[in-house]
């Protein structure tokens, strides 16, 4: 179900026309814009940024492992996931793997700026794309899995977020969610992706909870490479004038090789069952449980 942006209202509708108020999005390129006071930018991160990620995140040890570690946790625990919305999908780069791990999947793709969906769009033609605003998610009972990977850090009211992706999902579906971990690793980098935090150990899995989710799984990653991620930001506090705000991207090919076998050793240990205590960042699938007050 629809669930209007303007009043509420819960509708079955293609065009995104409110039977109740007769709200009908504004549109770029085809693509609905439910909320455009923030589809140009103000809200957690740099519009121009997409066009950069979408030049190294196809080569990046990084985006590449991480979505080899989303692909593996999605299969083991949605196995027959049929309906998925990715909260924050930027250039569609996660969405291109879910929709080859999911080929029969209907897949939707929000982001809040409209500039990064043009990306997603060439990236992933059968998915439906839309500009929002998470924090009011326009369905209700509607997907079997709502993804968020690395998006909540940039949000200041998170735990509104988790709320409505509760009541965005049918019963019995549920969420994948990675974050950047331990507030110690702050930097530069952080500043420059206008994270609002990074979260603690148990933080992530503490709000989850409220929002009225069931966790089921939860580790981190990034953490046999940690050692090497704590000298990169160390060096970022005794060279802070360095310009290169994507430092952490551009690696040396062969670094860059090393790094992402690193990266599927770790992987493989955590489908053997190893949960990794610390790390630079944090995954977590969970299940809505009870309704969400």
């Amino acid at each position: 179900m629809k669930r209007c942006p303007n009043c509420a209202t819960t509708y079955i509708d293609a065009d995104w026309i409110c039977p109740a108020c007769s709200f009908a999005p504004l549109r770029e390129a085809g693509i609905p814009i439910l909320a455009p006071e923030l589809a140009q930018g103000g809200a957690g991160f740099h519009p121009e940024a997409f066009a950069k990620l979408a030049a190294v995140e196809a080569e990046s040890f990084w985006f590449r492992a991480r979505n080899r570690l989303i692909i593996l946790a999605l299969r083991r625990y949605f196995p027959q996931m049929q309906r998925y919305l990715e909260i924050g999908c930027g250039t569609g780069y996660v969405l291109a793997g879910i929709a080859d791990a999911y080929p029969q999947a209907n897949l939707t793709g929000s982001e809040v700026f409209s500039v990064g969906l043009p990306f997603a769009a060439v990236r992933v033609k059968n998915a439906e794309l839309l500009q929002m605003d998470a924090r009011r998610i326009p369905y209700t009972n509607e997907f079997d899995v709502i993804g968020a990977f690395d998006v909540l850090e940039h949000i200041k009211e998170d735990e509104t977020v988790l709320i409505e992706m509760h009541r965005a999902l049918r019963l019995g579906g549920g969420i994948a969610i990675t974050v950047p971990q331990h507030p110690w690793l702050w930097s530069q980098q952080d500043e420059y992706a206008c994270h609002v935090r990074r979260y603690q150990i148990a933080e992530l899995r503490e709000k989850v909870s409220h929002a009225g989710f069931t966790v089921i799984f939860e580790t981190s990653f990034v953490s046999l490479l940690l050692p090497a991620m704590l000298v990169s930001r160390l060096s970022q506090l005794k060279s802070p004038s360095n310009d290169d705000q994507m430092s952490e991207l551009h690696l040396p090919s062969f670094i860059n090789r090393i790094f992402e076998g690193v990266m599927n050793i770790e992987r493989q240990l955590i489908r053997l069952g190893v949960r990794f205590p610390i790390g630079g960042s944090r995954l977590l699938i969970a299940r809505k449980s009870e309704i969400c007050e």
